[in-house]
């Protein structure tokens, strides 16, 4: 099989989108929204639109807060208002116009959020976690725990947030964010949850925060089949790192598959990355591999996150036919990637100095890449 021809470039079902390619956009904090957290138009519709320009390629949008004290980024997006939810609805539009599709990606930052960014928000806001443990202790701040009410507030952020997102944004469907030291990582993971109630103290208890977020969600939009889930159960981003997550995620990813089978997909971050950085956690961890979800989920829709190059990603979509791959930063500075990888025409290189401009509406690093010419 040429590489032109790789499974990465032919059609495949996920839930309820017929796909024409493998080739995922990769949720992509840029901060290009206002201080309202409304997405800036029309350079945010722009940004979705040009990388819709592949007919039939599934992008999931950069994480939109849940609700305002779920945010704690400046100039990130939220989808908790008429305004942000008309705002998203003009760029699923454009993805829509270009015959491509959408997942919203729904977060709450949890121990994550700038205290400042917070307050600055609302004053009564602070810095949230399933226990009161920081990042690090080079002057983090130490999270407010969360109460059981709150705990149950939570899940029901989630569960508002996705009905803007489908029912009057439009989107085709939501992701909910688990992965990256946000706050369903948070829980599902020891080095932060060391609570000793219904919501910690065991593998069961830690996954039941995000278990009964992945049930609102679905309830709230309607079907399994447009709700998919982001896992990084390697990472050591933001604090986070089990000594053995195996135990951990199996019992999370089993339970999604038992509870919730037509789930539109799950999307796993690789040990080669953390956040936005690389980092091989093999080299602390030789065993690390996310061979293990894989094996539980299939044959079910699995994106793979985290650093492929073109060779990578077409070996990894032709070994496994339900696997997907996302792609950021190579997605951020090709607009018209999956043409790019099938025809493997030369890409152009990122510019990190221009990833998170904040607030920025002139499109510098976010809207002028060039397109290739054929």
């Amino acid at each position: 099989m040429s590489s032109s021809s790789s499974r990465l470039f032919q059609p495949m079902v996920v839930g309820q989108m017929h796909l024409k390619n493998r080739v995922v956009l990769a949720p992509l904090t840029r901060l290009r929204a206002n201080k309202q957290h409304i997405p800036n138009l029309p350079v945010m519709q722009e940004y979705y639109s040009q990388r819709a320009s592949t007919p039939g390629t599934f992008l999931i949008s950069e994480g939109a807060a849940i609700a305002p004290p779920a945010g704690g980024y400046k100039h990130a997006p939220g989808i908790y208002n008429q305004e942000q939810t008309n705002a998203w609805k003009t760029i699923v539009d454009g993805v829509h116009a270009a015959n491509s599709f959408i997942y919203c990606q729904l977060w709450a930052a949890g121990r994550q959020a700038s205290e400042e960014s917070l307050t600055e928000d609302d004053p009564s806001f602070s810095v949230v976690g399933p226990s009161p443990i920081p990042i690090n202790h080079d002057g983090s701040p130490v999270p407010r725990e969360l109460t059981i009410p709150e705990i149950r507030e939570y899940i029901q952020f989630h569960a508002a947030a996705a009905r803007n997102a489908v029912h009057e944004a439009h989107f085709d469907g939501v992701e909910i964010h688990g992965a990256n030291g946000h706050l369903i990582d948070q829980f599902l993971q020891d080095v932060s949850n060391q609570r000793q109630d219904e919501y910690g103290g065991s593998v069961e208890r830690r996954a039941r925060f995000g278990l009964e977020i992945v049930r609102a969600v679905v309830d709230a939009v309607g079907t399994p089949t447009k709700v998919g889930i982001r896992l990084s159960p390697w990472s050591s981003f933001a604090g986070m790192g089990m000594d053995d997550p195996v135990p951990q995620f199996t019992y999370f990813v089993t339970r999604l598959k038992e509870d919730f089978p037509d789930l539109a997909y799950i999307h796993v971050i690789e040990p080669r990355i953390a956040g936005d950085k690389d980092h091989n956690v093999r080299a602390e961890k030789p065993h690390a591999a996310n061979d293990f979800l894989r094996e539980i989920w299939a044959p079910r829709p699995f994106i793979s996150a985290g650093g492929y190059t073109r060779q990578d990603a077409v070996k990894q979509a032709n070994e496994r036919d339900n696997e997907l791959v996302a792609f950021g930063r190579t997605f951020i500075a090709n607009p018209d990637l999956p043409l790019r990888l099938q025809n493997g025409l030369a890409l152009n290189p990122y510019d990190r100095k221009t990833f998170y401009l904040m607030g920025d509406t002139t499109g510098k690093g976010y809207t002028d890449y060039p397109f290739a010419t054929v």
